[in-house]
């Protein structure tokens, strides 16, 4: 399915009416996302490239394959936004770093966190959370509600990766009903992660469930497939035809 959305031509400002990515991997060497600055740099370009006008960096928080700290990942993101500044007339940049945050992983530890306050949040508003990409999370729904009730803004990152849920679960939709935000990951829809997680992107877009699209980009192969995707003319067509909260950040 991935040819699908295959084309020639160059990248195009396609995201420009989304202005803000809020979910990336882009501080070095700190999860599965970029390996340094040189990686970072080129990945921002893509991002400008395909109209991005500023982003959010969201490294993962998982313990014990992850286990950052946000006063490091803070330090991190300061040493990276001097990189940036250093070499913005090089590289061409105008695409402005707008916050760091993180990418929560449910997991055994999470209660801690949600006890604690510690999160990094999008805008200062919203905490990007993930679950696993393998295994259903018992009481979620009273993880996120125990959140809310600390006054916690939930995004429930890339909805259309877990294969154990799909577009008609009770769960998908209690969660929705509740206020959580859906946060689909762009490059699902080109087959990127293969066809089952385009078909449950196309299914929550359709449902009215997406609320904000995100690169999730990694580096400089995510890079290669945003540059591909932009241009792309179905894409193109979500785009214009479902609005996003991205611009609001």
């Amino acid at each position: 399915m991935f040819d699908f959305f295959r084309h020639n031509s160059g990248p195009e400002p396609s995201m420009g009416v989304l202005n803000a990515d809020m979910h990336c991997h882009l501080i070095p060497h700190v999860d599965d996302g970029s390996k340094g600055d040189d990686e970072t740099l080129d990945c921002l370009k893509t991002l400008q490239q395909i109209g991005y006008k500023k982003v959010y960096i969201t490294p993962h928080f998982n313990f014990p394959r992850y286990p950052n700290e946000e006063d490091d990942i803070v330090k991190r993101f300061e040493r990276l936004r001097e990189v940036v500044e250093k070499r913005r007339a090089e590289q061409g940049l105008t695409i402005e770093l707008a916050g760091i945050a993180g990418e929560y992983r449910v997991d055994d530890g999470f209660a801690e966190k949600t006890k604690n306050k510690s999160f990094l949040k999008i805008a200062g508003k919203y905490v990007l959370v993930e679950l696993s990409l393998h295994q259903r999370r018992m009481g979620l729904a009273e993880t996120i509600f125990d959140m809310q009730m600390k006054g916690y803004e939930v995004i429930l990152a890339h909805p259309e990766r877990y294969p154990y849920y799909t577009s008609h679960s009770q769960e998908m939709e209690e969660l929705k009903n509740a206020g959580v935000y859906f946060q689909l990951n762009f490059l699902s829809l080109t087959g990127f992660y293969g066809e089952g997680a385009q078909r449950l992107g196309l299914e929550y877009l359709k449902n009215g469930w997406v609320d904000f699209l995100g690169s999730d980009m990694h580096n400089a192969v995510y890079a290669q497939a945003a540059r591909d995707a932009s241009a792309n003319k179905k894409l193109k067509k979500i785009l214009g035809s479902h609005t996003f909260l991205n611009s609001t950040l």
